[in-house]
């Protein structure tokens, strides 16, 4: 019998340290005394089980045999077959060795400790049937033996270990495809490691914003990209780059989008440089872009700062292809838009041409990406034509273009009229027909 007043506080304690359940830690507490009742006074390949009375602090203790049939037995020629292939180390693990004969029952080496067939199985219970699992009463000891108690303190151990592991992967599990909050661990060359509370965030080199720094004891907040279990425990892998970072920013400070009365429609990002955001009204008279900025900037700028002051549009989402187009180039005017086939013609005026392609193509680029178009911005004056990227297609074409039409705006070559060079013509002769008078004179 169990000291139920301690018992019962150990239980507590664990369950609000460890995040464990009550039912969790009683089933890990009952598979150790059956552990140590094997230990003691059981045999080997034995099934011992045990259910322990937490109002009590009474346990049942007995053993569990597998019914079989002669056809799940293995005949003499597969055990040597097997013994053959597990001496040159190619034979692998079997579900029915598991001591607590949990698993896919398949062809099993008969234990008459572990095993009954079908036939004296019937005669117990006339309902037996393959795979069954039959009770068979035991002397139930308390008392146990060294060995025994340091056994099942082991698998006490062992248990509340996996089980604490079981717990804050399903905790985490659900914070997938959100925001956490996260403290700087430590960094091991492009490796950031976070302490997030319970467990550890793994951020990679491709997950972490260009020329972003990061130190020992900073908190930030994170993306729960996935996570996965592993040998060692959860292993929960974050992200500043990815693009959902950015809608859930915007879902922690404007609750108009957390009530869904405002909607992001689609969203493109180059993390650390720039992003655009195309939002949505789901009600009558509220302004959605309005909302998102907030009033004197406060929620874009919360967000920005959030992102190391990354560059955010936000603009319009419109149902019409042509309209969402010409605002999605946004800040720069356009005049006119033609959409055919997947590829859109926007016009603009000579001096928004370079504002519309934005830095090294930028612009353009995160217009198609936000629309799902391949977008040709035209001049109107000159006629000359420059193609966007949609996604990642001809991101270098743009970025060189937009850089040559830079160059022509930042540097414009200088025009020499025929008459200006007259002229200068006319100035040499006269300062040489000067220079002659003078050297005559003397």
């Amino acid at each position: 019998m169990i000291d139920l007043k301690n018992f019962t506080s150990a239980i507590s304690q664990i369950e609000e340290e460890k995040g464990i359940s009550r039912e969790k830690i009683l089933e890990t507490v009952e598979v150790a005394i059956a552990a140590a009742y094997k230990k003691d006074y059981g045999e080997k390949g034995q099934i011992i089980r045990a259910k322990l009375d937490s109002k009590t602090g009474d346990f049942d203790i007995w053993q569990e045999k597998i019914v079989v049939s002669e056809d799940m037995i293995k005949t003499e020629e597969e055990l040597e077959e097997e013994a053959k292939l597990r001496e040159e180390g190619k034979f692998p693990e079997q579900n029915e060795d598991d001591e607590d004969g949990e698993g896919e029952l398949k062809k099993v080496r008969f234990n008459e400790e572990k095993h009954i067939m079908i036939e004296e199985a019937k005669k117990i219970g006339p309902k037996a049937k393959e795979g069954d699992y039959l009770r068979f009463d035991v002397e139930v000891h308390e008392e146990f033996g060294r060995i025994a108690a340091q056994t099942a303190k082991q698998v006490i151990i062992q248990r509340i270990r996996e089980a604490e592991r079981e717990a804050i992967f399903e905790e985490y599990e659900e914070k997938i495809d959100s925001i956490i909050s996260g403290i700087v661990q430590r960094i091991e060359g492009t490796t950031i490691f976070f302490d997030l509370g319970k467990a550890t965030g793994v951020m990679l080199a491709k997950d972490r914003i260009p020329r972003e720094h990061y130190r020992i004891g900073q908190r930030m907040r994170l993306y729960l990209v996935e996570i996965e279990q592993s040998p060692k425990g959860p292993q929960i892998f974050v992200s500043r780059v990815h693009p959902k970072i950015l809608s859930r920013l915007f879902e922690l400070e404007v609750p108009e989008i957390g009530t869904g009365t405002v909607e992001i429609k689609a969203l493109a990002r180059e993390a650390g440089s720039r992003s655009k955001i195309a939002v949505a009204s789901n009600e009558e008279g509220i302004d959605p872009i309005g909302a998102c900025v907030g009033q004197r900037g406060t929620r874009v700028n919360a967000v920005i700062q959030e992102l190391g002051g990354e560059k955010i549009d936000i603009i319009e989402w419109k149902e019409d292809p042509e309209e969402f187009i010409a605002n999605s180039l946004s800040p720069a005017k356009v005049l006119s838009v033609k959409t055919e086939k997947g590829r859109a013609e926007v016009t603009v005026a000579e001096d928004q041409l370079s504002l519309a392609i934005g830095k090294d193509g930028q612009n353009v680029r995160l217009a198609a990406k936000l629309t799902g178009w391949k977008i040709d911005i035209i001049s109107k004056e000159t006629g000359a034509v420059e193609e966007s990227a949609t996604a990642e297609e001809k991101s270098e074409v743009v970025s060189e273009d937009s850089a040559d039409d830079n160059k022509k705006k930042t540097k414009p070559k200088k025009k020499v009229s025929k008459k200006t060079k007259e002229e200068e013509k006319k100035v040499k002769k006269t300062t040489k027909t000067k220079s002659e008078t003078k050297k005559e004179s003397n």
